[in-house]
């Protein structure tokens, strides 16, 4: 009785052996892609897809805001700045920080020279 056990296990095992080794799948797997697709994703990684937050500085008349602009300019040339129209008033918008920490700390540089600077998060367009 143990030897018939015995040999049938033996068989089990030979037989689980042979199953493995026959039925295994082995293969190479090619990946063709256009080159222009790891260039995209290279530069999607430049773009900045997070919420950005800038600094305003002032808002007025159009010749205000321009004079306030040149000004910051030279003062501070490490960010960029833009003038924006939201009715009624032109606004003095810096920088694009990824972190609302980035923008703090510019904060504080731009606040010695221009006391009515602030952080905001602008609307999304959607």
């Amino acid at each position: 009785m143990k030897i018939q056990n015995i040999k049938i296990a033996l068989f089990t095992l030979a037989l689980l052996a042979f199953a493995n080794q026959t039925f295994a799948q082995d293969g190479v797997v090619t990946i063709d892609q256009d080159s222009d697709i790891s260039k995209l994703l290279e530069y999607k990684k430049d773009v900045k897809t997070a919420d950005l937050y800038k600094i305003q500085l002032d808002f007025g008349s159009r010749s205000e805001a321009m004079s306030l602009r040149k000004q910051f300019q030279n003062t501070f040339s490490q960010w960029p700045s833009e003038l924006v129209y939201e009715t009624p008033n032109y606004k003095v918008w810096v920088g694009n920080f990824n972190t609302r920490l980035e923008a703090d700390i510019a904060l504080l540089k731009i606040k010695k020279k221009f006391s009515k600077a602030m952080v905001f998060e602008p609307k999304k367009d959607d």
